[in-house]
């Protein structure tokens, strides 16, 4: 049965997935999310240990000395006619979640590192994130951000403009891990593509998710896995390499921007404030009536 939940948009439901099978199929290719949900710490050496899943991989780039220290993929995966690609990474700085996120999901973030966006925008974020912790049974952290974004991209030399629909998500534990999620949405939701905008061929993020574990007090892995289907007849090896430079993009301007302790230290205060305010809420439930 599908659960709908109320976006801030009146008359605009969010259609929720199933959660157990998304969380699933990415810890299937995600080693690092899995050891984010256990609640573990170690870093890819660890989750490489506990949560390998026996998918066989492809290299595509292996260079310890990079900031994307290793590249693979599994062509076709699952049979829909695009690779999953996975990207790992090692850097410095505070482990904070939601940064990460904020360099995909805000145009001021994103358009820093990715020469191609044109739009990226939260058009129906959810009502009450409480909903989306409810429908996961509690069993993935804490869902802190849901809601459904709207990309659109330029046109290249290869591929012309693409648009998306796509559910997205932050889930924060215990451990101060993080993934952030997304699964684009079907074709039956194209109505809540904004109106205002020329529809353009629709590009699919089949899966999309970025585990973060700490590994020190100023240090944290990151695990990026993505499968994208750009749509209309274009071959994967003109695609793929694309992918791939973008995504490095990404991580070397988040390497610059963790390592930067002016920049993080609004971020480190905000987890010390939402500490706080969840021990003094401890604290009150327990003092007596």
């Amino acid at each position: 049965m599908q659960r709908t939940t109320p976006s801030k948009t009146d008359g605009v439901e969010i259609e929720l997935p199933d959660f157990d099978e998304l969380f699933h199929r990415i810890v299937e290719v995600s080693p690092l999310a899995g050891l984010a949900i256990s609640g573990e710490g170690g870093g890819f050496s660890v989750a490489d240990e506990k949560f390998n899943s026996g998918l066989k991989w492809k290299t595509i780039e292996s260079k310890k000395a990079r900031t994307v220290f290793h590249i693979d993929k599994i062509d076709d995966f699952q049979g829909l006619g695009c690779p999953m690609v996975r990207f790992r990474s090692s850097l410095k700085g505070p482990c904070v979640g939601e940064k990460f996120a904020d360099f995909i999901m805000t145009l001021e973030e994103r358009e820093k590192w990715d020469p191609q966006i044109e739009v990226v925008d939260e058009i129906y974020p959810i009502y009450d994130v409480d909903a989306a912790n409810i429908a996961m049974d509690f069993g993935y952290g804490d869902c802190t951000r849901l809601g459904i974004g709207y990309c659109r991209t330029k046109s290249n030399p290869i591929v012309d403009g693409r648009e998306q629909l796509t559910l997205c998500g932050i889930q924060e534990f215990p451990n101060n891990g993080c993934i952030i999620w997304g699964t684009e949405m079907e074709e039956w939701h194209n109505n809540l593509m904004p109106e205002d905008a020329v529809r353009l061929p629709r590009a699919k993020s089949h899966l999309f998710g970025v585990a973060l574990v700490p590994t020190g007090p100023d240090s944290f892995d990151v695990e990026y896995i993505l499968q994208l289907s750009v749509g209309g007849r274009i071959p994967g090896f003109l695609t793929t390499p694309i992918l791939v430079e973008t995504v490095k993009s990404l991580f070397n301007y988040a390497k610059k921007q963790f390592e930067d302790e002016d920049i993080m230290a609004e971020w480190v205060k905000k987890i010390e404030d939402k500490k706080e305010i969840m021990i003094n809420e401890k604290h009150n439930l327990l003092m007596p009536v």
